[in-house]
């Protein structure tokens, strides 16, 4: 942390060199040590450039809400609690993860939305569509303008009729109203079939960003929908929608996930599935996948490190796998019996156990994802607020 000497120090540097130091420190000492020399718009993007994409896991609150779980060099699978970014909850659990895009989240207390950035620990609200019922479908980067844009989908006051709606962060325009628009789509009643699909799989999982789309995979086999496919596609640059298919063999659970770049897919078999199936995106235009390994965990545990069995209970064999998000290309955080969250390799070597505090807690894979960045809230006079114990 620089003090006076320090800046002293860096006023005889050339810019170049201050730069190409500052760009590689963690995103929270550039944002806070550093930022009257980094403020320019090129390094901003460069940094966040630089910065892995870590997944967020939801603690209810015990003692904790909203972590993000890294894997530091010689060591095991460490935690980062986000700023709260809404003093004055009575409990940390009120705030509620509803959207992530690069560095940016989406969190509602309420009927409330906000857009914040943990790391410069700013917050802005968010203005939604004059309806009853709100749910936000997608957040996303519209490329060629770089606007970040939210896809709301909004039930009418009798909650009988859903539409589409786009606001753009920063903008003081009004919620712009988006025609569902899909080859299949013929008719309104399949509009608002595909519209209630948006609304439930992107409360049960978030969309998958990949190739400037937006992906959403149906939870239950029962949710494919006749249209040549069952992943909902929406384009943002076109703001359209279409199908596509994904694995051909039939699984009970399946999500999409992004697998540091490339779209994959899990499945488990059974409701009560110990292993799951990986698959991973082969030709995206051609809409092909490829099976890349399956995870067996039907057995106890065993570290890596220790032949100790890791202090989760009486019985240590997963009976039952909830959930997986990709930690890097080969270790995964595994949750089972919708409580405990593990950390193994893509063979199904244990590695260890996620906590949160001195003790375990029940935690939550959220399938939000967070880059770092020290990126301001586009078109915003931000809140900031002071740090929380």
């Amino acid at each position: 942390m620089p003090g006076t000497r320090g800046a002293t120090l860096l006023e005889y540097l050339p810019e170049e060199i201050i730069d190409k130091i500052l760009i590689r420190l963690p995103s929270k000492d550039v944002g806070t040590s550093w930022r009257s020399a980094t403020s320019t718009p090129a390094f901003v993007l460069e940094h966040r450039r630089r910065q892995p994409s870590l997944p967020i896991v939801d603690g209810h609150g015990r003692p904790a809400s909203l972590v993000v779980v890294s894997l530091e060099a010689g060591a095991g699978a460490s935690h980062q609690q986000l700023w709260p970014f809404l003093p004055g909850s009575e409990h940390r659990s009120q705030n509620c993860l509803r959207g992530t895009c690069d560095s940016f989240l989406i969190v509602s207390r309420g009927c409330q939305f906000y857009i914040c950035n943990p790391v410069i620990r700013k917050r802005a609200l968010l203005p939604q569509p004059q309806r009853q019922d709100n749910t936000i479908a997608g957040f996303y980067c519209h490329h060629s303008t770089g606007e970040y844009r939210v896809l709301w989908v909004s039930q009418s006051l009798d909650l009988s009729k859903s539409s589409l709606y786009i606001v753009t962060v920063g903008s003081s325009d009004k919620p712009r109203h988006v025609r569902v628009s899909m080859p299949t789509v013929s008719s309104p009643s399949t509009a608002q079939k595909l519209l209630n699909k948006l609304r439930f799989s992107s409360d049960c999982s978030p969309p998958v960003h990949h190739r400037g789309s937006l992906h959403w995979r149906p939870y239950s086999a029962s949710d494919v929908m006749v249209g040549g496919g069952e992943i909902i596609v929406f384009d943002t640059e076109s703001e359209s929608f279409r199908w596509m298919r994904g694995p051909t063999q039939p699984y009970h659970c399946r999500k999409l996930f992004d697998m540091e770049g490339t779209l994959a897919f899990w499945g488990g078999s059974t409701p009560k599935s110990t292993s799951m199936d990986v698959w991973v995106m082969q030709d995206y235009e051609a809409g092909t996948w490829a099976f890349e390994y399956r995870i067996d965990m039907s057995r106890k545990f065993c570290s890596a490190s220790s032949k100790k069995k890791p202090r989760i209970s009486s019985d240590s064999t997963v009976r039952l796998l909830n959930d997986m998000a990709v930690l890097n290309k080969r270790e995964l955080l595994i949750m089972f019996i919708r409580k405990h969250v593990l950390r193994c390799d893509v063979d199904g070597k244990f590695l260890g156990i996620v906590h949160i505090g001195k003790s375990h807690y029940c935690m939550l894979l959220t399938h939000h994802r967070l880059q770092e960045s020290i990126v301001p809230i586009p078109g915003h006079d931000a809140m900031q607020e002071k740090d929380e114990d």
